[in-house]
This record gives structure tokens, sequence and C-alpha cells, in this order.
């Protein structure tokens, strides 16, 4: 082949490779071959999107916060265990690798109940200082959080090792948070379990103590979940 064919070769390669570049500008023709329009012409890739949504069964799902006596007498008081009774959301994934997804989720602050094995007057008390001093459940009856972002490793058998990462709404104040959590995914089923911390003065909230501070609850709380969502 002679150089003049070489050239012109490499010059049709390359004006083909760069309309057909993603993002590149091109003047856009008419019908009759002649140019009508100066608009560049861009090639945008759309955005994936999660193939399943599932709602989360709270029958079927056990959600707990742990609160930890802390004090010069400490030893005399008792951690607290509360159930988390009425909390709904949707979960969004995409099959086989988890990723995009997304969790969304609403907490009724008023349902939140302690499991201790303690007298009826006590548990009346302690649930009513959660309620009215520290949840303030009339002003913010709800709590939600809404993940920015997933990320999923597969473990095995179905299960990934997947980090939620959203902002958590609590007390009125919205804060970031980073939930670590097993995901299994079954028969129209996914299950999801592990532990976060937050602490209460992150959302303004001051912890509870009595007899001049000797007792109190200390700031950091523990949170349990055991989630199932379906289709």
């Amino acid at each position: 082949m002679t150089p003049r064919r070489i050239n012109r070769s490499l010059f049709v390669a390359s004006f083909v490779a760069l309309i057909l570049s993603p993002g590149t500008t091109a003047p856009r023709h008419s019908t009759s071959g002649n140019f009508t329009s100066s608009e560049p012409l861009v090639v945008i890739s759309e955005p994936v999107i999660p193939d399943a949504r599932y709602k989360i069964d709270s029958a079927q799902s056990h959600f707990s916060v742990k609160a930890f006596a802390g004090g010069l007498l400490s030893a005399f008081a008792h951690d607290h265990n509360i159930a988390i009774k009425d909390f709904s959301g949707e979960a969004e994934f995409t099959y086989g690798t988890v990723q995009p997804a997304s969790l969304r989720m609403t907490i009724k602050a008023g349902s939140l109940s302690v499991t201790d094995k303690v007298s009826a007057s006590d548990k009346q008390k302690i649930e009513a200082t959660m309620r009215d001093e520290v949840l303030e459940i009339a002003k913010y009856p709800e709590i939600t959080f809404r993940s920015t972002g997933v990320t999923a490793t597969k473990a095995g058998g179905g299960q990934y090792q997947a980090r939620i990462v959203g902002e958590i709404t609590l007390h009125g104040a919205t804060r970031p948070l980073t939930i670590p959590a097993l995901l299994e995914f079954g028969d129209k089923t996914l299950r999801a379990r592990g532990t976060f911390a937050l602490k209460q003065s992150s959302f303004e909230i001051k912890p509870v103590s009595v007899a001049g501070g000797t007792i109190k609850v200390k700031d950091e709380l523990k949170f349990s979940f055991d989630i199932v969502a379906h289709p």
C-alpha cells in the first residue's frame, strides 16, 4: 500500500473513531446531507437502575437498641434493652451484584418499648422518660434513614458483606451514618443483619441521669438489627 493510501486510511479511521467516541461533539446533518445546525451531538450513558424493590416486613424482623448504665454507681444500675416495634421501609438492589442499591427506613419513635424484666411501674417510668424527655416524640415523632451509597462484596452462598452509607434524622438533627450489614438472599427474601452505634450527644440529646449524676445512661447506644424484606 502506498504512503498516500496509508495516510488516507488513517484519516478515515481517526474520523470515524472521533464521531463514535462518548462525549464527542459533531455537527448534525439534515436528510439532504447539508449542515443544518452547529449544536453538538453528545453520547450519554444511561444510568444503571436497580432490578428489584423489596419492602421491609416488620412482623418477621427484629430491631433493638441497648442503653448502658454509667456513673459512679453504675454497678447498682442496669443496662436497658429496648425493642423498636414500628418501622417500615424499602430496599432496592441489583441482582447478582447488589449495587447499585438503596435503603429507606422510617421508625415511629413512640414505638420503642423496654423489654427488660422490670416491674410494670418501673417500665412505665422508663418508657415515659425515654419518649417525653429523651426522644421528645411530640416534636419528633419519626426517625428516618436514607442511604446515599451502598457497596457490597460477595461472601459466598448468597451472602454479601455490605456497607450502607447514608443519613439518619433523629431528634430533629440529621447526621451521616454508615451501617455494616451481612446481606443474605433467599427465595424472594432479603435478610440484613448487623449492629451499629450512635452517640446521643450527636443529636442534641442529653443522656438521662439520676441521683445527682451518680447513675446515668452512657452517651453511646448500640443498635442491633435482623431485618427481613419481600417483594
